[in-house]
């Protein structure tokens, strides 16, 4: 397993913008798929976007496609979340997680996730 620690989140009025970033421990990082989940209060945690282990694949949930982004530094051992046009329904908090698979989308393939770090879109 890897550890993760999330940072970046913080308060932004809709319209705007917020890059989360994602550290992790290891040597093995570029083995794994890291994914970015989120959760609202009441609500399940829910799938934001994955990249794969050598970033060549991206997927995203069609609430954010287009509008968030997704890369990975393998040398940094770092995943980031670029979230542009924030909305208030993208306020949560946000999760990386780590998948020792492809790219998946699968909340339970995640073996490793971070504490999460809040997002809030003010309207």
């Amino acid at each position: 397993q890897v550890q993760l620690v999330e940072s970046g989140g913080g308060l932004v009025q809709a319209g705007g913008s917020l890059r989360l970033s994602c550290a992790a421990s290891g040597r093995t990082f570029d083995r794994y798929a890291m994914g970015w989940f989120r959760q609202a209060p009441g609500k399940e945690r829910e799938f934001v976007g994955v990249i794969s282990g050598a970033g060549s694949i991206t997927r995203y949930a069609d609430s954010v496609k287009g509008r968030f982004t997704i890369s990975r530094d393998n040398a940094k051992n770092t995943v980031y979340l670029q979230m542009n046009s924030l909305k208030p329904e993208d306020t949560a908090v946000y999760y990386c997680a780590a998948a020792r698979s492809r790219a998946t989308m699968a909340k339970a393939d995640f073996g490793s996730w971070g504490q999460g770090t809040q997002v809030t879109v003010s309207s």
